[in-house]
This record gives C-alpha cells, sequence and structure tokens, in this order.
C-alpha cells in the first residue's frame, strides 16, 4: 500500500462501493444480495449507488432491534476488518475520507491547521459518538439509526444532495428538518475539512474510533527501525494526523496513509504485514549508541 498510490485506490474503493450508478437516476436504493454485506468504510446504506451495507448503520439496527439480536455478523466483521487492517481501511478505503482529503488539498490564503487548542481533547469525542449514539441509545431506548439519522454527514452527501439536485421538485416537497439539520452539519464539516485534515475521521467517526482501538493489534502495521532512526523528527512533521510514529508507531490516530514513511530520510519507517520489531528506541538513545 504505497503512499504514492493511495489516491488511487481510494477513488477505486469509492466507486466500488457505489457502483450501481442507475440508483441515482431511479431514485431507488439496490436492493440485491450485495447490500446484505457491509462494507468496511463509511458508506452509507441509503446512497442510491451503494451496493453493500454501512457497519455502523447495520450496528445500530441489530442493537435497537426488538426482540434484542445480538449482531456476530457485524461485530465479527467489524473485529475481522480491524484485526487485519486497523485504521488503514480509514485511509484507504473509506470514502468520506477520500472526500474530505479531496477538499484539504484545495489550496487557501492561510496556512492549514494542525494541531490546535482543543484539538486533543476533541479526538475523544468519536469515542463518546460511539458508545452513546451507536451502542447506548439503540440498546436502552431503542432510537435507531441515530448516528445516520441526526448526525453523519456522509449519508447526505452521498444520497441526500444527489438525489435532491437529480429529482428536484418532487423531493424538495418532502424536506423537512432532520435534512436541514444534517445538510448544516455537512457544511461545516466540509467547510473545516478545508482547514483541518479529515476532522470527521478525528473527531466524529465511530468507525475510526473502532478500527482506531484495533490499530495497536492489527496484523498490518507500523515498523520502526532503532538502529536506523536518527530522531530528526520529519516523521512527525509530514503526518497529517498529527501523529509521532516513532512513540506511538500503532496509535489509534495514525491511518496507514504512508507521509511519514516517505518523509523520513533513512528509511527507519515501514508499513506492512511482518518485519522489523514495531517499537523504536527513543531517539537519543539510539543517537548515544552510534
Amino acid at each position: 500500500m504505497a503512499s504514492k498510490s493511495r489516491g488511487r485506490i481510494q477513488l477505486v474503493a469509492a466507486l466500488l462501493q457505489n457502483a450501481d450508478l442507475r440508483g441515482f437516476f431511479t431514485g431507488k436504493i439496490y436492493q440485491g444480495k450485495l447490500k446484505s454485506v457491509c462494507v468496511p468504510g463509511l458508506n452509507c446504506y441509503s446512497c442510491p449507488g451503494a451496493l453493500g451495507a454501512c457497519p455502523i448503520g447495520s450496528l445500530q439496527n441489530f442493537l435497537g432491534s426488538r426482540p434484542f439480536r445480538f449482531p456476530y455478523y457485524v461485530v465479527g466483521l467489524l473485529l475481522f476488518f480491524g484485526a487485519v487492517l486497523g485504521r488503514a481501511i480509514c485511509g484507504f478505503l473509506c470514502p468520506f475520507g477520500f472526500v474530505q482529503e479531496l477538499l484539504h488539498k484545495l489550496p487557501l490564503p492561510r496556512k492549514k491547521l494542525g494541531r490546535f487548542p482543543g484539538d486533543r481533547p476533541l479526538r475523544w469525542v468519536k469515542y463518546a459518538v460511539l458508545a452513546l449514539m451507536v451502542v447506548v441509545l439503540p440498546i436502552v431506548v431503542g432510537w435507531t439509526p441515530v448516528f445516520c439519522k441526526y448526525l453523519c454527514p456522509a449519508g447526505t452527501l452521498e444520497g441526500g444532495i444527489p438525489l435532491v439536485l437529480i429529482h428536484g421538485g418532487k423531493l424538495r416537497l418532502t424536506l423537512g428538518t432532520i435534512f436541514y439539520r444534517k445538510a448544516t452539519i455537512l457544511v461545516i464539516v466540509l467547510v473545516a475539512c478545508l482547514f483541518i485534515f479529515r476532522p470527521f475521521c478525528k473527531y466524529l467517526c465511530p468507525l475510526g474510533a473502532i478500527y482506531g482501538v484495533m490499530n495497536r493489534f492489527a496484523l498490518y502495521r507500523m515498523h520502526v527501525s532503532a538502529e536506523k532512526c536518527v530522531g530528526c523528527g520529519a516523521c512527525a512533521r509530514a503526518c497529517p494526523m498529527q501523529v509521532d510514529p516513532v512513540k506511538t508507531p500503532n496509535g489509534a490516530e495514525c491511518i496507514r496513509c504512508g507521509a511519514c514513511v516517505a518523509a523520513c530520510p533513512k528509511d527507519a519507517l515501514r508499513l506492512g504485514f511482518r518485519g522489523a520489531p514495531e517499537r523504536a528506541e527513543a531517539p537519543d538513545a539510539a543517537a548515544q549508541r552510534r
């Protein structure tokens, strides 16, 4: 998964997950056999082009079902995806993450934001969203799908807005408060993308929270060579997610984009399924050994 080819992989993944182009013109959601299969990334079930189901939407539906049914299939898939790839799914296979990155590449007259006051506390919000909107409210109150209905901007972008633009008049008459509220959330997220790298992924995405927890154990991981690392900090400066791969090579915020690997002047970092030990010595200790 080389950094140079990542954009092409993201594009192909987004197109494959939304390949039912007829749905955008007919206004009908694909209901074939593939719809029972969860895709690994955040891709709205209600998008007219979507061939598969969103794992977060499916998880909510199971947890909110009456009588309650434990979502063995969805949880099993999430554990499998996370155990193999971790947040590499966010970096390579998530359509909404791809959209955020494209917007962030647009030039601005002012500097893009990296770390800013409140950045670190905000990163915990996605875990609260996962716990409250995806798990607790569906189980306790039966509200489902809360996250999809009231917060997730991906469905509005992938399904709601295209359908309104294509089918115009008829749909506009049926739009209500929920749509306009979610459209407002979408606009806020997309504007934030101009200044912050993948803000929805950093602060709000419950799927990113799940895969982030599994990053530490995933088979696809970051390997750091203590022998080669000189502690220059180039990798940390290059990371768009503000991760220091020497200190936390498999931390929850790393999306495996490969920017740090490309920036390392000593070829001390590697992404892969096997190889060198994942933890490096502290940079100053490595320097002393020389």
